[in-house]
């Protein structure tokens, strides 16, 4: 969880000639050789960015495909050791994607959130990056629910920086019961169960919900598979009018929303079905009962 979409850090020129390439692909007079083709690469481990395959209508269906396409170099699972690994980097540096989170989670800090749940916030990312520009409270409570992997990798790191002692790791998600603010950060696309449905099952809901870098369509929810170069995983596309339709049902509303065209999705031979933007939303409870 915590992945950034999209194929940041890789080279213009050469992501402009890959780019180019997937969209010949399509052509009419190639689609019929290339498609073939490209599912036999979708096989393999990609080192440099995301590659996706396919639209599926759950992610049931979506998992079948994966371990139909899984190996022993790429599971179809994101619960390997290597993921524990990635994204360091953003232990020390911001990206302009975080601030609106970081505006926002410095405002519900200020109102007296002291409990927050951040939800596939991998070794606690989202934590040690705004801990760095936000003068966290003493009695903060940060706690972060992952894959096994990715937890015991925080565990270990939290030994050593993180002297106040206030991050947590969690097996359940349904933890988040109880906190002032549920956060989460490029995870929700890899859960096989939506926002809503989570939060209808906790018995004392978070008045404030904040999820960043989410791959949206403007109307259609759906599943694709993404090639991570470490593991093939189903990969969620929200529907942002029945999103906002289910967190409504559950007692919340929008708040602030924000988009990052620079993230994108592109699925080779799915017209209709590539996303040109990610999405950050944030809800604010209003209603004490979940419906």
């Amino acid at each position: 969880m915590g992945i950034v979409g999209g194929q940041e850090g890789f080279p213009g020129y050469r992501q402009h000639l890959i780019r180019m390439a997937r969209e010949a692909m399509e052509l009419p007079g190639v689609r019929q050789v290339a498609r073939p083709l490209y599912r036999r690469y979708f096989r393999r481990p990609y080192r440099h960015g995301n590659l996706y395959y396919g639209v599926f209508d759950s992610y049931a269906q979506a998992l079948q495909q994966a371990r139909a396409f899984s190996s022993r170099e790429l599971p179809p699972s994101y619960d390997v050791e290597a993921a524990s690994r990635m994204y360091r980097a953003q232990l020390h540096r911001l990206r302009a994607c975080d601030y609106p989170v970081m505006f926002w989670l410095e405002q519900a800090l200020a109102q007296g959130a002291r409990r927050v749940f951040d939800l596939g916030g991998h070794i606690g990312l989202a934590y040690y990056g705004f801990g760095r520009y936000l003068a966290l409270p003493a009695d903060l409570e940060w706690r972060v629910h992952d894959l096994p992997h990715v937890m015991a990798a925080g565990n270990e790191w939290a030994r050593e920086h993180d002297p106040q002692r206030r991050l947590r790791f969690c097996d359940d998600a349904e933890q988040a019961d109880g906190s002032d603010l549920l956060i989460s950060s490029g995870a929700l696309q890899y859960l096989d169960y939506g926002l809503a449905e989570l939060l209808s099952r906790l018995r004392r809901p978070p008045p404030h919900v904040l999820f960043n870098l989410t791959p949206m369509h403007p109307t259609d929810r759906y599943f694709t598979l993404q090639n991570l170069g470490i593991a093939v995983c189903p990969y969620r596309i929200e529907g942002i009018a029945r999103m906002i339709a289910d967190m409504k049902e559950v007692g919340y509303a929008v708040r602030d929303r924000w988009d990052l065209p620079e993230r994108h999705v592109r699925i080779p031979f799915q017209p209709g079905h590539d996303i040109d933007r990610y999405y950050g939303f944030y809800f604010q409870r209003i209603t004490g009962e979940v419906h």
